[in-house]
């Protein structure tokens, strides 16, 4: 095993979009670990001067470089991994995440997030909101402090090479902009391979957020992950995965994403049945059954275009 450090530079770092034809910034082993840094955010989404919050000089760098984009996630990457082509799995571990930054945004986007008509304003709603790196919190500007549990809203590889070029917004079969809280440190997200090297990108750093990110964003901020990959081929001529799954350390996962959150939530569940039957060899009715009894469904996130569902079930239950 190798260990990787990549930095967030204008030459590692590209903005919202996911693409096959994106060439990788790193190549490494199966079983490599890799320390990846993301920065946030836009120009205009920077906190005044004068605040007392400090704006790394890579983000000033990368902001001068004027690097296209497609959507306001700043990404690191793509890392690929060697051997990998369509059809298998990259098992994606989040050994640690840093906190990056000593501020983060939240922002009330017109026209957007679970209700888009309710606050309709003549120009962004934002907040910068301090971060204290020692102590794990953030104290807001309207009072509460809140002790932060960092994650990455984006995670993915590159979707296959017939949808050209997408956003980072929608969360998709390559993953994406997933937005789920519960894919933290000590977890493990399991992607399926639909380019040769997979292309691994990360960003999207969010210090805290509730499972919806009803307003459309998060605590917005800047971290550093330490990832491990792990390259699963395939055996035979099905793909090993076609959707995203997950794992925490008591509970295993399975997502759905739908412009329809009844749909979204279908999908969700027939994941999980399809995983019970893979784990178990139970019946599908059976399956479906344990799901309604043991298996807790969450609305990940509903703000995205494509909203999230995620289903969590018990490590315990198939011990």
């Amino acid at each position: 095993m190798s260990e990787h450090h990549l930095k967030a530079t204008p030459e590692t770092v590209l903005w919202g979009r996911f693409a096959a034809a994106t060439p990788p910034v790193l190549t490494i082993a199966s079983g490599d670990r890799v320390v990846i840094e993301t920065l946030t955010a836009l120009p205009e989404l920077l906190p005044p001067e004068g605040s007392g919050m400090t704006v790394s000089p890579s983000l000033r760098a990368i902001h001068a470089a004027n690097l296209p984009v497609r959507f306001g996630h700043l990404l690191t990457g793509p890392v690929a991994v060697e051997g990998a082509e369509p059809g298998d799995m990259l098992e994606v571990r989040i050994e640690a995440i840093e906190l990056g930054a000593d501020w983060g945004f939240n922002a009330i986007v017109p026209f957007e997030g679970t209700l888009p008509g309710d606050f309709i304003l003549p120009e962004l709603d934002l907040i910068h909101i301090p971060i204290d790196r020692d102590a794990k919190t953030c104290k807001l500007p309207f009072g509460p402090e809140l002790p932060l549990v960092p994650f990455f809203g984006v995670m993915g590889v590159a979707p296959p090479p017939v949808y050209g070029e997408l956003s980072s917004r929608e969360p998709r079969l390559h993953g994406g902009n997933l937005d789920n809280k519960d894919l933290g440190a000590g977890s493990t997200l399991f992607l399926p391979v639909w380019t040769e090297g997979g292309n691994f990108l990360c960003g999207d750093g969010h210090g805290v957020q509730g499972h919806g990110e009803v307003c459309v964003t998060a605590l917005e901020t800047a971290l550093t992950g330490t990832f491990t990959f792990i390259l699963h081929k395939k055996t035979g001529a099905a793909p090993l995965l076609t959707l995203p799954r997950g794992e925490t350390p008591t509970a295993y996962m399975t997502m759905g994403f739908s412009s329809d959150l009844d749909e979204a939530m279908r999908i969700a569940v027939r994941e999980m049945i399809t995983f019970i039957v893979e784990r178990t060899g139970m019946s599908r009715g059976d399956a479906y059954r344990l799901a309604s009894l043991a298996a807790d469904f969450h609305v990940t996130q509903t703000v995205n275009g494509e909203k999230g569902v995620h289903g969590l079930l018990l490590k315990s239950v198939l011990a």
